[in-house]
């Protein structure tokens, strides 16, 4: 059985590197009949939503493909967007911090891409309402792409082949920011995982889930009450809660509070979702948890202890197998890797 998981596992990283993007004629024939989502989406998740003001089109989304891996978005030209959303490391940098222009580091541990569509808001404290107000952040973020949205307005505007993909995507005109940022977010909405043995064992197939892993979700559907935060098709509320972390350093990152000034918003962080977690560590916003079992333990722990501690954290009294049983339902949460073909040139 341990030969096999670890086969299968094996198997599925080798897949990211090999895979293939979704292409033209992957598109569905409704492709003009407004904001829809017209690809298939894999088992357990539903069809994300579409902007008015952004419709999927499969030119869009190829023209998003080729800027998200492209450096040139940055002001040096050595950032991309998948330098901290790498599709072989879980749409992660598998970093406690991320590492941007002139090697400068962040604050923050690097999100995953995947599913990314499926949050209500954007970053860790929600500062952007959309992915297309998330794509402009690391643009102009003097420790991440270090440019400004005029500045690659320009350069990304001056190549001819750009020019063309902009053409079939956006008609005639102008390179603008607004349409960078809308090919990356119509890109991204493309990247979905799922498929996980949960989603299988829900779907009827009984066989999916070990006795271990079936424990572990009557656990975080129950007792463990993980479902709580962790809800919806990606696991995640969306909304933004305080679990301790990092409240009891010298300068404590105060998250949601930076964005909305609110006294009760002070160390509060969005919850991640929890798909494609063998692929994203490490945990947390700031990526002070390397194993899920050390997040188990934290969590049963009861969080650390502030003034502003959600009142949901608390101390679960779980015992080792019982710690055992919900990493094994965690682990069956891992879906297939969304996959994509990364370009091996670019459009000059």
């Amino acid at each position: 059985m341990k030969k096999n998981i670890l086969a299968s596992f094996l198997a599925l990283l080798t897949l990211v590197s090999v895979s293939r993007a979704i292409r033209a004629d992957d598109w569905g024939e409704d492709s003009s009949a407004g904001p829809v989502y017209p690809y298939s989406v894999p088992l357990g998740l539903n069809k994300p939503k579409i902007p008015q003001n952004n419709p999927l089109t499969k030119e869009k989304v190829e023209l998003g493909r080729f800027l998200y891996f492209d450096k040139r978005l940055s002001k040096n030209n050595t950032i991309s967007c998948e330098t901290c959303h790498d599709p072989d490391k879980g749409w992660t940098d598998q970093s406690p911090v991320s590492t941007g222009i002139h090697g400068l580091k962040g604050t923050r541990s690097a999100p995953p891409v995947f599913n990314a569509t499926y949050n209500e808001l954007q970053f860790w404290d929600g500062r952007a309402p959309s992915l297309e107000e998330q794509a402009k952040g690391p643009i102009q973020n003097p420790v991440e792409m270090g440019f400004s949205l005029k500045g690659v307005e320009e350069k990304i505007g001056k190549i001819k082949g750009y020019q063309k993909m902009f053409k079939k995507a956006f008609g005639p005109g102008s390179i603008t920011a607004e349409q960078i940022v809308q090919a990356i977010a119509s890109f991204e909405r493309t990247i979905l995982s799922g498929d996980s043995d949960y989603d299988r064992f829900v779907a009827g197939n009984k066989q999916a889930l070990s006795p271990s892993a079936q424990r572990g979700m009557n656990l975080f559907f129950g007792r463990a009450r993980c479902d709580v935060c962790h809800s919806g098709v990606n696991f995640s509320d969306s909304k933004f809660h305080n679990l301790g972390v990092g409240m009891n350093s010298k300068n404590p990152d105060l998250g949601r509070y930076l964005v909305t000034k609110k006294e009760g918003d002070q160390g509060r962080f969005k919850t991640p979702g929890l798909r494609g977690l063998l692929y994203t560590h490490p945990y947390m916003h700031d990526g002070s948890e390397k194993t899920l079992e050390a997040v188990v333990d934290f969590y049963n722990k009861g969080g650390i202890r502030n003034p502003y501690l959600d009142k949901e954290i608390h101390p679960l009294g779980l015992g080792a197998r019982q710690k055992k049983d919900l990493v094994a339902f965690l682990k069956a949460l891992n879906g297939k890797p969304a996959l994509v073909e990364i370009p091996k040139t670019f459009p000059n």
